[in-house]
């Protein structure tokens, strides 16, 4: 079987997973028995076109359907972002798997068992982990049914009645309760037949120094924890009632199935909303995610009652480029904030703050003020070193000299963790408006506090090698609006003429692709002549290259490309909306300013909804 582009399946699969068996039978078998009009179909709603299928494409935003599915050849394919191939190629990108797991996914629906591993210590490494994941979803069948009926779900029910978490969100999150009891769990499991030693080993019992074991969940709410796949791999417990030695949260330790700084709890739920949005929101706990998403805000999740690690921005750097903290407005949740830039400055995330008003968090603001509210806190929130600004300048006497050095010493290491230029001098431009200093000694400062920083963030031995080598790579690549721009205006001479009277520069993020059309709208010619005038430059000939060769037919390109010349408008005017409700936040501007953002908003606002237009 060969993929659209002609790549042989097996080979593919070999690559991604070098001691997998999986035979070409077994594939095509999983193939055959994952017809892909239903694959998608549960995901989109199709309509039948002739002899195919269409509707709009779940990858990118569009007004028009140009997502195909042709049921005979068993492929998809968008003609607007060029996204295509097989029934595995949609499953890895809908739900942001890599190939393996994807195949895995699909064998699971139709119950094809997979033999994949041929070393044995692999293979028993693997039936533990099965054996864990059954175990876990058993017991959290056990605590559903203790919540749901039992007397010794009671508290747990009046509590979730309180905080007025809805019937449906404790359904959708699988919330359960542990019996307030020292042996329940380990009854339970001797009854279901699962081992003292499987159930110590994920965490749920805990072994007497006097021999025998003990529960380790008793008496508290219990919020499964899943991975990304939905599979429910850890516990978080929320004490009820007791003495205040109790600690408030109890988790499952780390075990072979669940390590505590990698997972991001509710992401299986969130993560595609969180494509959908473009962004992620990042609360404290689970009870402010939940709530968050029984109010419709449904792209946010929550770390895993630790410090937020690198680990799991990498995780969210996988699925967006922009993160929303919205942690508690008192001291703690500031500090955490805090924490949390260096490992999403380091993944390369673009950074958010809602700040919510003490002594209220994500939950007691949605209960008191409602959905739109809270949305209403997310549209404003500020860019992150706005945040860290005028937190420095509020929690330091900036009237004095020391205040003011701990202040500019402190932005000068934060802004430095970016290596952006642009963003270093904006923020040295308002760091010395809000001291009320030189701008040009606040730019010396910085560059004193980057040459003797160190990066509080720790990296790996391999992440410095990755590093490195990244240091030499090529460029960022274009994104797919910026390469199909390209693709259509060497198409031809009218479509060309089309983008530079329809495009503005900025609205392309990409340097390399900027430079490109700059070249070609000023100079014109075929594209031969313009890799001849970006020769030596390897990185700009293999964008030229690739935009250039593209085989495909396409349908309808005039429509196409101001689709994609929309696209690319819109994304910067939400640039645009982004900072200036970021500058809204700060506390020390003026009346005569305030308005004057306003303004700007409501005419950003109001391009937005108008149609593409020639540029003056």
């Amino acid at each position: 079987m060969r993929l659209i582009d002609g790549t042989n399946l097996g080979m593919l699969w070999s690559a991604y997973c070098p001691m997998a068996l999986v035979s070409q039978s077994t594939l095509e078998q999983i193939r055959a028995a994952n017809d892909i009009v239903d694959i998608i179909g549960a995901h989109v709603p199709l309509k039948r076109n002739g002899a195919n299928f269409v509707c709009l494409c779940p990858f990118h935003k569009e007004k028009s359907p140009s997502f195909n599915v042709n049921p005979s050849r068993q492929i998809f394919r968008c003609f607007g972002c060029g996204k295509g191939g097989d029934v595995f190629a949609f499953v890895k990108e809908y739900e942001n798997l890599d190939f393996m797991d994807a195949v895995r996914r699909l064998a699971e629906r139709a119950r094809i068992p997979l033999e994949m591993d041929n070393d044995p210590a692999v293979r028993d490494q693997r039936s533990i982990k099965d054996q864990l994941l059954k175990l876990h979803e058993a017991i959290t069948q056990r605590w559903q049914q203790c919540l749901a009926g039992e007397a010794a779900g009671q508290v747990a029910r009046d509590y979730l009645e309180r905080r007025g978490v809805h019937p449906d969100a404790v359904l959708e999150f699988r919330v359960g309760a542990a019996p307030e009891a020292w042996d329940d769990t380990v009854n339970w499991a001797k009854a279901k037949g699962f081992s003292p030693e499987l159930c110590e080993t994920a965490g749920l019992i805990l072994r007497r120094d006097s021999g025998g074991w003990y529960d380790r969940f008793r008496g508290r709410l219990i919020f499964p924890i899943c991975d990304e796949q939905g599979r429910v791999i850890a516990f978080s417990g929320r004490v009820l009632q007791g003495d205040e030695k109790q600690a408030k949260y109890v988790n499952s330790p780390e075990t072979p199935i669940f390590s505590k700084g990698r997972v991001l709890f509710a992401l299986d739920k969130a993560k595609r909303s969180i494509l959908d949005a473009g962004k992620a929101i990042l609360a404290e706990g689970q009870l402010d995610t939940i709530a968050c998403h029984s109010a419709g805000i449904r792209n946010v999740v929550a770390p895993q009652g630790t410090a937020f690690t690198a680990d799991q921005a990498r995780v969210l750097k996988r699925y967006v480029d922009e993160v929303v903290l919205c942690f508690d407005g008192d001291k703690a949740g500031r500090d955490a904030v805090i924490r949390a830039l260096d490992p999403l400055l380091a993944a390369g995330l673009a950074i958010r703050v809602a700040s919510i008003p003490p002594p209220d968090d994500p939950d007691s603001w949605i209960r008191a003020h409602g959905a739109e509210s809270f949305q209403a806190l997310l549209n404003r929130a500020q860019g992150i070193f706005d945040f860290y600004l005028q937190g420095l300048c509020s929690g330091n006497d900036i009237a004095s000299d020391r205040g003011r050095l701990v202040v500019l010493r402190s932005m000068g290491e934060a802004v430095h963790k970016t290596a952006n230029a642009v963003l270093i001098d904006t923020y040295a431009q308002r760091t010395a408006q809000r001291l009320g200093v030189d701008v040009q000694s606040v730019r010396a400062e910085f560059r004193k506090q980057a040459a003797g920083a160190k990066p509080r963030y720790e990296r790996s031995e391999e992440e410095s090698s990755l590093e490195e080598l990244a240091s030499q790579a090529m460029p960022e690549r274009p994104g797919v609006n910026e390469l199909w721009l390209l693709k259509y205006v060497f198409l031809s001479a009218d479509l060309q003429n089309f983008a530079a009277v329809h495009l503005e520069p900025e609205w392309v993020p990409n340097p390399v692709v900027q430079r490109i059309l700059a070249m070609h709208f000023q100079e014109g010619g075929d594209v031969v002549g313009l890799l001849g005038r970006f020769e030596g430059d390897p990185f700009a000939e293999s964008i030229i290259t690739e935009a250039a060769t593209e085989q495909r037919e396409i349908p309808e390109p005039e429509r196409q490309l101001a689709d994609v010349v929309r696209r690319l408008r819109d994304a910067w005017l939400d640039r645009q909306i982004a900072l200036r409700n970021g500058r809204l936040g700060d506390p020390t501007l003026d009346d005569d300013d305030r308005m004057v953002l306003l303004s700007e908003l409501q005419a950003l606002r109001l391009r937005k909804r108008s149609p593409l237009e020639p540029i003056p």
